[in-house]
């Protein structure tokens, strides 16, 4: 099975942090709605608009570099499995404090809402490969947005507010990635080229 009951499961629930995470970081409101042509102040609480803005532009990028990476190991002849956040104490602990950090109003968040598990990868050039497949998901979702954006003449303010969204996400995503840091894809990107030439 290429994706089990228990890993979608973690796909809606990183969807939805995401969502909750940056549902008022792109300037997305509820309409006003209109009495007697006089506007009205948006409602108070939860910003809904935000959260389904922000989940439809920023998730199918993760979910998708996640997702890449599974897909890559499972096509190298490996076992991988996808989880949430939740599933590993050091991320468990950046996800909780995300939430904390959400809630009291802390300005920039890092946190890793979902990573890869996969079984025992031998061979340099199939690590540098799988590590590079998620990365390389960022670089299509930074490119694509980009090509719409300068070819496109016309399109509807929100089309054109979640394609700049995605595009600028993904350019940071994906340069994020391919810092050679460890932990981080990129690490493990070069540390691995490094071993299938050096």
């Amino acid at each position: 099975m290429f994706i089990s009951p228990r890993e979608i499961f973690d796909i809606l629930l990183m969807t939805g942090l995401l969502g909750f995470i940056f549902n008022d970081t792109f300037g997305v409101r509820p309409r006003k709605k209109k009495i007697d042509d006089l506007p009205l102040p948006p409602k108070a609480g939860f910003n809904w608009d935000g959260f389904f803005f922000a989940a439809a532009v920023i998730a199918p990028s993760v979910i998708l570099h996640e997702l890449s990476h599974k897909f890559v190991a499972i096509a190298t002849g490996h076992s991988a499995t996808f989880h949430a956040f939740y599933a590993d104490t050091f991320t468990l602990i950046l996800g909780l404090f995300a939430i904390v950090a959400k809630f009291v109003g802390w300005g920039f968040i890092f946190f890793i809402p979902g990573f890869v598990q996969i079984a025992n990868i031998t061979d340099p050039g199939q690590a540098a490969i799988i590590s590079f497949a998620g990365p390389a998901i960022h670089l299509i979702f930074w490119i694509g947005p980009f090509i719409i954006l300068k070819t496109r003449k016309s399109m509807k303010r929100k089309t054109m507010m979640a394609l700049v969204v995605m595009q600028k996400v993904n350019m940071f995503l994906f340069i994020l990635n391919m810092l050679p840091i460890p932990g981080i894809d990129g690490w493990s990107v070069y540390s691995n080229l490094y071993r299938v030439f050096f």
